[in-house]
């Protein structure tokens, strides 16, 4: 798996510069995929397509940093989730 994949929802309000809970009503919604982990939702980053125009350098930077903290702490658990598909 490489270690650029993932972001946390939290990480996802702060690049697109609206509160945790608007992602998480979007995530409810189903206008974002997302999948939970731990009782944290995690973004799979081929997902945010829809938003990909929408960002600066700076943003996607802050998305990369998201994706590596996020592949840091719950990689392992990521990993076992990609098996069982």
């Amino acid at each position: 798996m490489k270690n650029k994949k993932f972001l946390s929802a939290i990480d996802l309000a702060k690049i697109l510069n609206i509160s945790k809970v608007a992602v998480y009503k979007k995530i409810k919604k189903g206008e974002i995929k997302a999948t939970k982990v731990d009782g944290n939702y995690v973004i799979n980053k081929k997902d945010l397509g829809i938003f990909k125009d929408k960002l600066t350098k700076k943003e996607k930077l802050e998305i990369d940093k998201a994706i590596n903290k996020i592949m840091k702490e719950y990689g392992e658990t990521l990993k076992m989730l990609s098996k069982c598909d």
